[in-house]
């Protein structure tokens, strides 16, 4: 009778086929705890930061290059770790990337902390600012590739859009909470002012870092042995991931080395490039442009509500894309990428004429709800593009790519806006041009990357 009960008979390959199927939502709400935090720290940081440069009067083009050495580190970091996590595993490289936003942070407000009480020079405070956000870069980038192969080799290619949009409405909801909550840790408590939320911030990802460890299963590397895969006893007390037999059994030996100009991965990495690049200026310009249309420049302790609520618009923009959009209309890579970045450039536009808080909260909403389409199209096409044996070393590229965005595009957005509103302007809306026309013609059409592959 057993052998004819439809019921008894599906369980056991219901079970079998868990590791490739959904990941559980206990597990993706961990990994979404990661990527929020250091979301919500850094646009945090970015909302207040307008108002220290304005308080350590320094040009405004130098708080943007303060972030450029983090930036490079990252670029060259993030694929050595993708890497190290195919062999150490996921949690390994996100505890990693959440340590590194912890230090960081508690450094970069102290060094903050002192060049605002006189302690230090604004030059030196820059330099030491500089040198402890490098920790971010260098340590903080092991997190978001690692999260990212996580979620891409437990997800079957009909559903790697949606999960990793979701993902990706991670950061967008940590740039809401970032700027809403950066204004209340503003406090006068020992002097900290506007260094507050970085050693708020630094204590939530503590908070992050001790439940990341306690309940996030313990994953084995994927290549350090072959064959029938050992259970594993974990002596921090987390749990065994069961689902990673899936990358075992999908990688009978380790992939070659992908490069950036792999034929499968280069359109997409054109696109997110030069995409990445008008989305870092426009949210470089963003603050400042707050303080000059709406003459605070003289009260920069003003100035962070205001930045706050345009970054929150432009947040909860991002949301809808990433939460509303994507799943609703059940938008491909390409399409997403598409419809993405022309809405980011009209959304741009709207900013440029912007006169007020409420227009300049409306151009950078459309902006971001057209970059929150576009972030999750490239990632995906990347993702969908290679093997699920590569997807380690294809996060590493995404992650690259997005550190590579920062190295030089804010300054340079900010340092083109200095001179002209319309040159800043108008080269994010020529970046975004470009990629339109070459996603156009070269990006590989939804139906085609999406299709399950034997």
């Amino acid at each position: 009778m057993a052998d004819t009960d439809p019921k008894l008979t599906r369980d056991p390959a219901a079970t079998s086929a868990a590791p490739t199927g959904a990941i559980p939502p206990s597990r993706m709400a961990l990994l979404f705890m990661v990527m929020l935090v250091t979301a919500a720290g850094n646009t945090a940081m970015q909302s207040v930061m307008p108002s220290i440069g304005t308080a350590l009067q320094v040009d405004d083009v130098w708080i943007s290059l303060a972030y450029s050495w983090s930036a490079l580190l990252w670029v060259v970091c993030a694929p050595f770790w993708a890497r190290r996590s195919d062999q150490r595993g996921r949690k390994a490289m996100m505890a990693l990337g959440l340590t590194g936003f912890i230090v960081s942070f508690v450094l970069c407000g102290a060094a903050l902390w002192a060049g605002l009480s006189g302690v230090l020079s604004a030059v030196w405070t820059l330099i030491a600012f500089a040198a402890a956000r490098s920790l971010y870069g260098g340590f903080g980038s092991a997190a978001p590739p690692a999260v990212q192969a996580y979620v891409a080799s437990r997800t079957p290619r009909a559903e790697r859009t949606q999960a990793l949009s979701l993902i990706a409405s991670s950061f967008g909801l940590g740039t809401v909470i970032g700027p809403a909550l950066a204004p209340l840790m503003v406090v006068p408590f020992l002097g900290l002012g506007l260094t507050g939320p970085f050693l708020a911030f630094a204590a939530i990802g503590v908070v992050a870092l001790v439940l990341l460890r306690l309940r996030l299963p313990n994953d084995e590397p994927q290549y350090a042995a072959r064959g029938q895969g050992v259970a594993y006893s974990s002596g921090s007390g987390a749990p065994v991931d069961p689902q990673e037999t899936t990358e075992q059994e999908d990688a009978a030996a380790e992939p070659p080395r992908l490069s950036w100009r792999d034929p499968r991965l280069r359109p997409w990495v054109f696109a997110g490039l030069f995409g990445g690049h008008a989305q870092a200026m426009v949210l470089g310009i963003s603050g400042f442009l707050v303080l000059d249309r709406l003459g605070l420049r003289d009260t920069p302790a003003e100035g962070a509500g205001p930045v706050g609520l345009v970054l929150m618009s432009g947040a909860i923009a991002t949301l809808l894309a990433q939460w509303g959009l994507i799943p609703r209309f059940d938008l491909g890579p390409r399409a997403a990428t598409l419809w993405g970045i022309a809405t980011a450039a009209l959304g741009t536009v709207i900013l440029a004429i912007a006169g007020d808080l409420h227009l300049i909260a409306l151009g950078y909403a459309i902006a971001s709800l057209g970059f929150g389409l576009f972030r999750p199209g490239t990632t995906a096409g990347t993702s969908l593009a290679v093997t699920r044996a590569e997807q380690g070393q294809a996060s590493g590229i995404v992650a690259s790519l997005a550190g590579a965005s920062y190295i030089y595009a804010p300054a340079l957005g900010v340092w083109l806006y200095g001179h002209s509103d319309w040159l800043g302007f108008g080269l994010i809306v020529a970046l975004c041009a470009i990629v339109l026309v070459h996603g156009w013609f070269a990006l590989q059409a939804d139906r085609e990357l999406t299709k399950e592959r034997s």
